[in-house]
């Protein structure tokens, strides 16, 4: 979308929360938003897990793919949205202007009954945060 305002989701591996993040606000941008996500160390495909938990609530990530974060990508962002950071060194905040914390658990090595939690408490972030963009 051109001369849209991006909204950048980053996490260390772009593989669950970031992603479902950036479904998310695809879905709930006001317009004139466009979402991206990113990570400092991506793994090579998308959570399984997440897959199946967003694919219950009607979004398919089957085709996305982790991307690496870059500078081009931090430059093109308005803001940017840490998912929260277990592992210190590889932290995309460190990277980051304007940004915002929001301290998600990584799905990853979860149960579904734990991702679908992690999701929709994804879901309700990125509901708020587009109010607040509106």
């Amino acid at each position: 979308m051109i001369g849209s305002k991006k909204i950048l989701f980053v996490c260390v591996e772009n593989a669950g929360r970031s992603q479902m993040a950036e479904a998310f606000f695809r879905k709930y941008a006001p317009r004139g938003y466009e979402p991206a996500s990113a990570g400092t160390k991506p793994t090579p495909e998308i959570n399984p897990i997440a897959v199946e938990a967003m694919r219950e609530v009607g979004i398919d990530l089957g085709k996305q793919k982790p991307k690496v974060l870059t500078n081009e990508i931090i430059t093109d962002s308005i803001l940017s949205v840490n998912m929260g950071c277990m592992d210190k060194t590889e932290c995309p905040a460190v990277f980051m202007k304007n940004s915002l914390d929001w301290n998600i658990e990584d799905p990853k090595g979860k149960s579904i009954d734990k991702v679908r939690e992690i999701r929709d408490d994804i879901e309700l972030k990125v509901r708020d945060l587009c109010k607040t963009l509106e």
